[in-house]
């Protein structure tokens, strides 16, 4: 069955499907490569909360609807949300649209970006991200709260906020997710790594043509869903336990506040907190070059 979650001017935001074991929870913003606003931060709370009370489920899919899975956070259409006020699921803080400056932006981010990625992060059944096309930005980090990443070779991975100042973004995982050097050279370079690239790197499970990523995605969801719905659960937590003793969660809270005093000086110093840049631009930078990577 399938259903649609939180419509809009644009349709809806975020599209569910339930395939057997498999639950298939769809970015649905194609005309704008699926950027990320609120709304869409909200529906994929939605459905992921629904897939996780649904006990015939056992995997989660997360996908992106049209050429790419995600182009990153929402700086620029028409359908962005920044100033509405939220429902603050993931923390306890007050409402941002009243307040200016860091106020404003630290509570807006502590819960649309960072906190609501770590909640996903916590989902107690598997959830497989399959990626196609572009993941940037807070794509990367929509991907990275899941626990495998399946990409087709056309896919590529970028973090070019650093083109901002800003160093990463919100949930970041950069040098847990590769390596510190890779991650250096990623996030130094702004430009893009190919999915064979991050497969190299570990941040990416398996690399398969574009045409069988499908058929790949729910070939591994139907394995792992024969397994103990417990047993998946317990063994996610312990492994995302043994990655907060490597720092990961300590390290996102040590870079969450240099990425809201490069927001500050940008306000300070330049245009806006996004140093005048907008999503074209932002695109046009990270695009590879004759002689890049």
């Amino acid at each position: 069955m399938s259903e649609q979650a939180q419509p809009d001017d644009e349709g809806p935001v975020v599209t569910y499907e339930v395939r057997g074991p498999v639950a298939v929870v769809s970015l649905n913003r194609p005309r704008y490569s699926n950027a990320q606003n609120s709304k869409m931060t909200y529906a994929l709370d939605a459905a992921f909360v629904r897939a996780v009370n649904d006990d015939a489920v056992k995997v989660i899919v997360l996908a992106g609807n049209g050429k790419h899975f995600c182009g990153g956070h929402d700086i620029g259409t028409p359908g962005r949300d920044i100033h509405e006020s939220f429902q603050r699921k993931a923390v306890i803080w007050w409402d941002h649209t009243d307040k200016q400056g860091v106020d404003s932006r630290f509570a807006r981010e502590s819960e649309v970006y960072l906190g609501m990625c770590r909640r996903w992060r916590e989902l107690p059944k598997p959830v497989i991200a399959m990626v196609q096309g572009a993941c940037i930005a807070g794509g990367l980090m929509l991907a990275w709260s899941c626990d495998f990443i399946v990409a087709s070779d056309d896919a590529f991975f970028s973090d070019p906020v650093v083109r901002m100042g800003i160093p990463g973004v919100e949930y970041f995982a950069h040098p847990w997710v590769m390596n510190p050097r890779a991650a250096k050279e990623f996030l130094y370079t702004g430009g893009r790594f190919t999915a064979q690239r991050a497969h190299e790197l570990g941040m990416v499970n398996h690399v398969v043509p574009r045409a069988e990523l499908e058929r790949t995605v729910f070939e591994m969801a139907e394995r792992i869903a024969v397994m103990p719905r417990l047993g998946l659960a317990l063994t996610k937590k312990a492994v995302n336990q043994a990655e907060d003793l490597m720092g990961l969660r300590t390290g996102m809270d040590s870079v969450f506040g240099l990425h809201h005093a490069a927001h500050a000086h940008n306000a300070e110093v330049d245009v806006d907190s996004l140093a005048g840049l907008d999503a074209r631009a932002m695109a046009d930078a990270g695009k590879p070059t004759a002689g890049g990577v």
